[in-house]
């Protein structure tokens, strides 16, 4: 291995560059640096060389131009064991570089900002520090490339083991971490100037260009065992999200399905203001209340459907405590306050609960004495996502892929308010039932289509999803409540056809109906209602979930 014997410092960020930069000169590295990482390095008593003296050119152009030069560029590319380059080398005065540290302009941060000008943000657009990285990189066999930070310490405790000298592993690992940065680096460039220039008449940009990077090691497996996956967070995304959040709880890793049914959990929960409990199975909410404390919308929630809770994953808008803690897959609560509870209200004396397996849970926190109580279930896998405000996350375009491509969208980020309301029918609804109704329309929301919802109060009590057709998730839904349908309000995520849904929706006990409206049969479903003695608002705001 090479020792490392001149350095190129460039920095952006200069957090711990003074310390790094000293332990180079100890060991004997000649550094060369330009602008405000020079200061910095003098500041600290660190011999340092101008670049513009190792070019014999100037900066120029307000820094535009200062190290894009072929003195920089051969002194990183020339191959250390090809003859002829080094030949070259001399002849042009080249004098071999053997370690770049560079981090970029401040790009995203700049866009960040609610009132930058494209003026300013182009002037963040950073042209040496990319090609300078990419450079050393390409050269990764001779020539060690820093583009983060967090990597200086594990540089030096490298060059101190191996004679002043960086493994080839590291050198291939930094290289790899160099072109996802600056590949990304490029990727929200793109996007931004795209929407920059779109056209008038689209939101959308030319070219999407998210980017990610891998989480861990690979998941269990993916929705089937036969099926590979792995977990990638969005670098640069509006939030940290899911894909971050740390498991702080569980023998287990999480598979496929945990996260895809986490994050309707995650998403549906941080869409309620009061203490909300959310238990999801295959997506779709089997128990969904809010009540006055966590612990009691939790065996609100539980009480739904306590059937498909088994092996469920539930989300949580508050922090954890105890008293809820106790309940979360507790067999004795199950058997000794649930069952008989679920039994009376819903009628359902036959059906088999088999028991209170949780797969996994997301919350923004956990008491200590919470966590305690839960890390006795071993197979639990407990998530924290102390980041859990939705505002962010609805910045971010919501994607889907598809054969050869995606389709991208905006975020389901709108709620009906009040005020929105038409009331259609001649009964008008009681200010319980427009609370409940509210709240039922946001749960329907979070329901794969075509939705029907049952709710007492601000609890969950039936719920079909996903059929084709809509008269089939209203007779789901009233088998699911039970004899809690009598009086339950009803939410459909879209508008009802025809007649037949509307009467399939009164068939299920239902004393109040929200819906989207809009249907070129409106006036049929209306006249039904009255027929019905049903109150029914209209929304003029669908939900479908595909």
């Amino acid at each position: 291995m090479r020792r490392i014997q001149r350095a190129l410092i460039s920095v952006s960020n200069k957090t711990g560059i003074a310390k790094f930069g000293q332990a180079l000169h100890e060991m004997g590295v000649e550094i060369l640096s330009t602008g405000g990482t020079k200061r910095v390095l003098q500041e600290a008593g660190i011999p340092v060389q101008a670049v513009e003296e190792y070019t014999g050119f100037p900066e120029m152009m307000e820094g535009r131009v200062k190290t894009l030069h072929p003195k920089i560029h051969g002194a990183l590319l020339a191959v250390r064991d090809n003859p002829d380059h080094l030949h070259q080398a001399k002849e042009h005065g080249i004098e071999l570089i053997d370690l770049v540290v560079v981090n970029l302009y401040p790009f995203q941060q700049t866009i960040a900002q609610p009132d930058v000008s494209l003026e300013e943000a182009v002037e963040n657009i950073d042209i040496g520090g990319p090609t300078m990285l990419r450079s050393a990189a390409k050269n990764f066999r001779s020539v060690v490339a820093v583009c983060n930070p967090e990597r200086y310490d594990d540089i030096i405790a490298e060059m101190k083991a191996n004679n002043g000298a960086v493994s080839e592993e590291m050198r291939r690992h930094l290289a790899i971490e160099v072109f996802a940065h600056t590949g990304q680096y490029d990727a929200a460039i793109t996007q931004y100037l795209s929407r920059q220039f779109a056209a008038e008449d689209s939101d959308f940009p030319l070219y999407f260009a998210p980017w990610y990077q891998k989480q861990g090691p690979d998941l269990r497996y993916g929705e089937n065992p036969h099926q590979q996956a792995a977990v990638y967070a969005q670098i640069g995304g509006a939030e940290a999200g899911l894909a971050r959040a740390e498991k702080i709880h569980g023998e287990k890793e999480l598979s496929f399905n945990n996260y895809l049914d986490l994050t309707a959990a995650l998403t549906a929960a941080r869409d309620f203001q009061q203490p909300t409990a959310v238990i999801i199975k295959h997506l779709n909410p089997c128990g969904l209340a809010s009540a006055d404390t966590l612990a009691e919308a939790f065996a609100d929630a539980w009480t739904a459907d306590p059937i498909s809770a088994f092996g469920s994953v539930m989300g949580f808008n508050r922090v954890i405590d105890v008293a809820t803690a106790e309940r979360i897959g507790s067999q004795e609560f199950l058997s000794e306050v649930i069952i008989p509870r679920y039994r009376a209200e819903s009628g359902d004396e036959q059906s088999t609960i088999i028991g209170a397996f949780v797969e996994a849970i997301v919350a923004p926190g956990y008491e200590d004495g919470a966590l305690e109580l839960l890390c006795q279930h071993k197979n639990l896998r407990v998530m924290l996502l102390e980041d859990f405000d939705a505002l962010q996350g609805h910045k971010d375009w919501d994607i889907k892929k598809i054969p050869g491509g995606l389709v991208a969208q905006s975020q389901d980020a709108q709620f009906v308010a009040p005020d929105d309301i038409q009331i259609v029918t001649a009964k008008q609804p009681t200010a319980e039932q427009l609370e409940s109704l509210l709240f039922a329309d946001k749960v329907a929301k979070h329901v794969k289509s075509n939705a029907i919802v049952l709710v007492q109060g601000t609890r969950l009590v039936g719920c079909g999803a996903g059929q084709m057709s809509r008269v089939d998730s209203c007779i789901i839904a009233a088998r699911k409540a039970g004899n809690r349908a009598q009086g339950a309000v009803l939410a459909s995520d879209a508008m009802f056809p025809a007649r037949d849904g509307l009467d399939a929706a009164a068939a299920t006990g239902c004393s109040a109906i929200i819906q989207p409206g809009g249907s070129r049969a409106d006036e049929e479903v209306i006249a039904a209602a009255d027929e019905h003695g049903l109150v029914m608002v209209f929304t003029g705001m669908r939900h479908f979930w595909h």
